[in-house]
């Protein structure tokens, strides 16, 4: 390590500022405008740089990498097309506030806006979707904003920052000096929630019939789900969780209620519905929540605790906003709550009558293979102690009903972009970050296809990734829609014709495969891929074809409407 003072070219100075922030991965793939880096990089041997095979699968392995460790994740690629190739995965890290850093070559500083080669200004395209970005234009500047750039990353509500590096940047000198401490005007995250906020929401809570804790991803962000635990138990209050706040909570407790929304429980939007009182901790009152949001929790007094202001009243009107960090918000509640509490167990009660009501069931009668059968099965035999990634589809969904999680960090999943070819290079990247848990990917046929270059990576690095390809030769929920909503005009959603054959595809690039066809043989097959540590497995399982989705909120419409099963049963077919 280079110590502050001695004179360092600019890629040497990108390698100590990483050193300095703990980094220990870089996802990156090489071009002309990081010769010097890479250059440098050969003598590195603390940072460990992964190659991908697309620019896409870096931003999505980082992501992946983020999410299961909490740590930022890094990606590094060559101006111009390496650079616009990573905005899916920006955008993607933006919607569901995860830590990123990316960083982007950049043609010369003299050549900036003269239609250079491989030249792209990705800091204006990228400037929606980050929560900030910088284009550094002296060397000297260099460390601070690469400071700056991981201090945004994770400080208040995740997300991801660019920094883009013109050549003559890297190749240039200067003294080296690595700021300790950084402070951007304008930028003051409010961490610590107002007294009187949470005091009234005590009380409010101490008084409630019938309270429902509404729990998001930031619970998992702020690391804060033993304090969710402690004051649901304490309190005697059921808990629903959005897609990425499952596992904030644990599924197997009976005050968990699994997920609300457009494809949740029966009981959880049953309960927004009759609730008293809606506590929203660290959740944005997401369109795939709410339905239609007029009617969303109407007989509810709202609390709605955030670390960004802007996410409080933007979809729904609450009555109690407290904006701060999830953990201190939850940790302040348990110190001022009131010894009394209203008798909870009526509520309970009927909770659990619309549970029994309308379980989450699926057929076992044939000996056809469904989704929910395999991934019932995976989470059985993990014991829910997975880190499960998924790709984006009906599969997604049957994972959050069918996937019981225990722990925070559980599930890794494209939440507010819902981004097709996220599941493989994320999982890859999980798998970096976690050794001593299983990593689980459930995939789609169609999903799989649009970074299945990144198997690559993933045998080359002799990564234990689980690949569960659920393969219904269709893009499965686009199919759904089209059934419920579009008149059964089943246009380009049958892949039958065009898919290849997996198991071969698979062992193509070296990675070992199986088949499962009915249940016995899945069974079989997810024992054995859950034993297979020598470096990734896929299993395709032929599903069956025209699976739904239940229960189901159609798009723009009140969760009390929830459809229940499929309108015309022959399709079923």
């Amino acid at each position: 390590m280079h110590s502050s003072g001695q004179t360092l070219n600019g890629s040497e100075i990108f390698f100590e500022c990483l050193r300095r922030e703990h980094v220990e991965y870089i996802f990156g793939y090489p071009g002309g405008s990081l010769l010097k880096v890479y250059e440098t990089l050969h003598e590195v041997k603390d940072i460990h740089h992964i190659l991908v095979r697309h620019e896409q699968g870096a931003t999505h392995m980082a992501e992946g990498y983020a999410r299961a460790t909490g740590k930022p994740g890094v990606v590094l690629v060559t101006s111009g097309p390496g650079a616009t190739n990573t905005v899916t995965g920006i955008a993607n890290a933006y919607m569901d506030s995860s830590p990123m850093v990316v960083f982007t070559g950049q043609v010369p500083s003299s050549l900036i806006g003269n239609d250079a080669f491989q030249e792209a200004d990705i800091v204006g395209i990228t400037r929606p979707i980050t929560k900030h970005n910088f284009l550094v234009k002296d060397v000297r500047e260099l460390a601070i904003t690469i400071r700056k750039a991981f201090f945004l990353a994770t400080t208040g509500r995740p997300g991801p920052v660019l920094v883009d590096m013109p050549k003559d940047i890297l190749n240039s000198s200067c003294v080296f000096d690595f700021p300790e401490t950084v402070d951007i005007r304008g930028f003051k995250p409010t961490f610590k929630c107002h007294i009187n906020q949470v005091e009234k929401a005590a009380q409010k809570i101490a008084r409630a019939k019938r309270p429902l804790l509404y729990i998001g991803g930031g619970v998992i962000s702020a690391e804060a789900s033993e304090e969710l635990r402690t004051l649901a138990i304490q309190q005697n209050i059921p808990v629903t969780m959005t897609l990425q706040g499952l596992g904030a909570f644990p599924g197997n407790h009976p005050l968990s209620m699994g997920m609300l929304g457009m494809h949740g429980t029966y009981w959880a939007n049953q309960a927004v519905n009759k609730c008293d009182l809606l506590i929203a901790v660290g959740a944005r009152f997401d369109d795939r929540v709410t339905g239609k949001v007029d009617t969303f929790a109407p007989q509810a007094y709202k609390i709605h605790n955030d670390i960004d202001p802007t996410n409080v009243d933007k979809n729904i009107k609450v009555d109690l906003p407290i904006v701060g960090d999830a953990k201190n918000f939850l940790a302040t509640l348990l110190e001022v709550m009131p010894e009394k509490k209203e008798n909870r167990e009526p509520w309970l009660a009927e909770i659990n009558a619309w549970r029994e009501q309308c379980p989450l069931t699926y057929s076992s009668e044939d000996d056809a293979l469904r989704t929910e059968f395999v991934i019932d099965e995976v989470s059985r035999q993990t014991g829910g102690n997975a880190v499960v990634v998924t790709d984006v589809g009906q599969h997604q969904m049957w994972t959050s009903q069918f996937y019981t999680f225990i722990n925070p960090r559980s599930i890794i999943t494209s939440g507010g972009l819902g981004t097709m070819g996220f599941g493989l290079p994320a999982a890859i990247g999980a798998a970096f970050g976690i050794k001593d848990r299983p990593v689980v990917l459930f995939c789609g046929d169609g999903g799989f296809m649009m970074n299945v270059q990144e198997l690559v990576t993933a045998v080359h690095n002799k990564m234990p990734v689980k690949i569960f390809l659920i393969n219904n030769s269709f893009l499965g929920m686009v199919r759904q829609w089209q059934e419920l909503f579009h008149q059964e005009k089943y246009s380009f959603t049958d892949l039958g014709d065009s898919n290849p054959d997996f198991v071969k595809v698979a062992e193509a690039f070296g990675c070992k495969a199986l088949k499962a066809e009915n249940p016995e043989s899945a069974r079989q097959a997810i024992t054995e891929a859950l034993a297979y540590n020598d470096g990734p497995i896929l299993v395709d399982f032929r599903v069956v074809k025209k699976d739904m989705v239940f229960p189901m909120v159609p798009a723009g419409g009140s969760i009390s409407d929830m459809l229940l099963a499929r309108l015309n049963p022959k399709t079923m077919v």
